[in-house]
């Protein structure tokens, strides 16, 4: 895996949604917002879409498209999307390439378990090449905070 850091070349990925398929090649001199998180239809992970939906106009207007990812299937992301009115788009990436090769797949504890999952994490890509990265991400204000860096490229 290739050390992913800002200033550096995004790692190329086509993940499947709802919407069709969705590749790092369809934002060429654009502006990309790819967020990762661990689970549909859990409290954060739907704080977190619904913070970047209700922003969606605001992105819009920056030129700035929004997309989250986990490993949940289209199928979910379709069930989530509905339940919360979700309006961007939502990438699934069941076996987790998208993920890896963004170094968002993540050895965790709770309650003194290790295993491994995905790291709430965000990365701001301008043609190509990663602007900004939040890891660890804490779901409040954040949205705003993606857009407030978006809009200062």
């Amino acid at each position: 895996m290739s050390k992913i850091s800002e200033g550096a070349p995004a790692p190329d990925f086509a993940m499947e949604s709802a919407a069709g398929p969705i590749r790092l090649a369809d934002f060429k001199g654009k502006t990309l917002v790819l967020y990762f998180y661990p689970k549909d239809d859990t409290t954060g992970c739907t704080t977190e879409g619904q913070d970047f939906s209700a922003l969606k106009a605001a992105f819009d207007k920056a030129g700035v498209t929004v997309v989250g990812a986990s490993k949940d299937s289209v199928k979910s992301h379709e069930k989530f999307a509905a339940k919360y009115g979700l309006t961007i788009p939502l990438g699934s990436d069941p076996e987790g390439r998208t993920i890896e090769s963004f170094g968002s797949w993540v050895e965790k504890k709770l309650y003194g378990r290790e295993y491994m999952g995905i790291d709430r994490s965000t990365f701001l890509i301008k043609d190509g090449v990663i602007k900004r990265i939040w890891r660890k991400v804490k779901v409040a204000g954040h949205a705003q905070a993606v857009l407030d860096a978006a809009k200062a490229l």
